[in-house]
């Protein structure tokens, strides 16, 4: 099993980017299509990435302003990264007006980090946008991630 890092610098507060990680309307604007999420150890956390792709799993830990952890999985037959079997960690590091965000997804498979690195690169440059008021435009996924 691997582990994945990707790191962005937003040009926002953590406050600011908070809620676009524990807001079911405000993630839609930078990931899914549909969130069903509940920010807290246990709750869920379910979201329909490029309105094709059905993630899957549970919070583990969240500290307002600073992290949140969830289990993630794809919620299709026979995926081999069923729900929950890996765990994305997204930590908020202010760095005076900004905000180093930082991405750990542990536990996937070996040949699907790449996809997956693509993936949340993708999606972390759609926060950038967000975050900071501009539109990133309808969640699609680039053809050669999932």
């Amino acid at each position: 099993m691997a582990e994945l890092v990707r790191e962005i610098m937003i040009d926002a507060t953590p406050e600011t980017i908070w809620p676009f990680l524990t807001e079911p309307g405000k993630h839609v604007e930078w990931d899914g299509t549909v969130a069903e999420i509940d920010p807290r150890p246990g709750g869920i956390y379910r979201v329909l990435v490029a309105g094709q792709h059905q993630s899957a799993g549970e919070y583990v830990e969240v500290v307002p302003m600073e992290k949140v952890v969830f289990t993630f999985g794809w919620d299709q037959p026979d995926h081999p990264i069923p729900p929950g079997s890996t765990t994305v960690e997204i930590s908020l590091h202010p760095e005076g007006d900004k905000t180093l965000v930082r991405l750990v997804h542990r536990g996937l498979p070996d040949d699907a980090v790449g996809d997956h690195g693509m993936g949340w690169a993708h999606y972390l440059e759609r926060l950038a946008m967000a975050a900071t008021g501009r539109d990133p435009g309808p969640d699609t996924m680039p053809a050669d991630a999932s």
